[in-house]
């Protein structure tokens, strides 16, 4: 799949006239229609004026290919942040909220569980033996001040999962760092937590967590791996339009800079050109010899 195309299927094309002529000449076309340029993420010539102008070097940054497809990709693991955020954020809200009225939630928790433990019992099921139940009834021990500490660590957890997100969204390099550092610093917990009660919904997390961390130091080339940012961004010159575009045109001005004595020299002529003629380089034989006939007496006066 062609993620540039894709990507100008759905945003359409990016065009720019660069100053420098030579360049420019790269990527403008001409028919008879009117003037071509080619865009800067999928190559493909565009009819109609550049939607910009200016310095090479001042041209947008476009990305192309296999950053489309990586940006697509970081942006699954930013969707599966932010329902991370609604979760926790949930979370950190309700246990807020049971601190500040524990007696009122007590209360009708005392009141409606008969009901709902008849109703459980109708269904098949104990709920006294309920995990749940008992988790809610140690929450009912902890003292006001434990709840608060409680909701503000999952809000604070919420807001680096949201910082996370968004830097996974915008596909930028310090959004890439820092929920690389951020993932592989739970990793240990989460390798910990899954080895002491396994579950399949630990597993699931620590599975995207190490595929985010390792995704993004071998894909990113982060922490200087596989070179570091600077491979990465030669990688990116080297899928440029404007790059290819400037090798072209550098080519083209030293091939016209070119002494002619350096150039190819011309198909050779025809071999008999080289050469004159055979009649006309030699004398015939016959001119070139005196005739038998007048050389020689014949018959036989010419004989002893």
């Amino acid at each position: 799949m062609d993620w540039s195309l894709y990507r100008c299927g759905r945003a359409g094309h990016i065009t720019y006239a660069p100053d420098e002529p030579g360049i420019r000449e790269q990527m403008r076309a001409g028919t008879a229609s009117g003037e071509l340029w080619q865009c800067l993420r999928c190559g493909t010539y565009v009819p109609g004026p550049p939607q910009a102008a200016g310095p090479a070097a001042a041209a947008p940054a476009v990305r192309r290919g296999k950053e489309i497809r990586s940006e697509i990709i970081l942006r699954l693991f930013a969707i599966e942040r932010f329902l991370r955020v609604l979760l926790f954020g949930a979370i950190a809200y309700g246990i807020w909220r049971f601190g500040h009225s524990r007696l009122s939630v007590e209360q009708a928790f005392d009141r409606e569980l008969p009901v709902v433990r008849a109703l459980f019992r109708q269904l098949g099921y104990n709920i006294n033996h309920s995990s749940l139940v008992g988790l809610f009834r140690s929450a009912l021990a902890l003292k006001p001040q434990t709840l608060t500490l409680i909701a503000g660590g999952l809000a604070a957890f919420s807001v680096v999962e949201l910082v996370e997100g968004i830097g996974l969204w915008s596909a930028r390099r310090w959004g890439e760092y820092f929920a690389a550092a951020v993932t592989s610093l739970g990793l240990p917990y989460e390798i910990y937590d899954i080895t002491s009660k396994f579950t399949w919904t630990r597993l699931v997390l620590i599975v995207v967590n190490l595929a985010l961390v390792l995704y993004l130091i071998l894909t990113k080339r982060l922490f200087g791996v596989r070179g570091g940012k600077a491979a990465y961004e030669a990688r990116l010159r080297s899928e440029s339009v404007f790059d290819a575009a400037a090798r072209a045109a550098a080519e083209a001005d030293q091939a016209a800079r070119q002494p002619a004595a350096e150039r190819p020299a011309a198909d050779p002529r025809h071999p008999d050109a080289g050469h004159p003629a055979t009649d006309a380089g030699h004398p015939a034989t016959d001119a070139g010899r005196p005739a038998t006939d007048a050389g020689q007496p014949s018959g036989p006066a010419g004989r002893l």
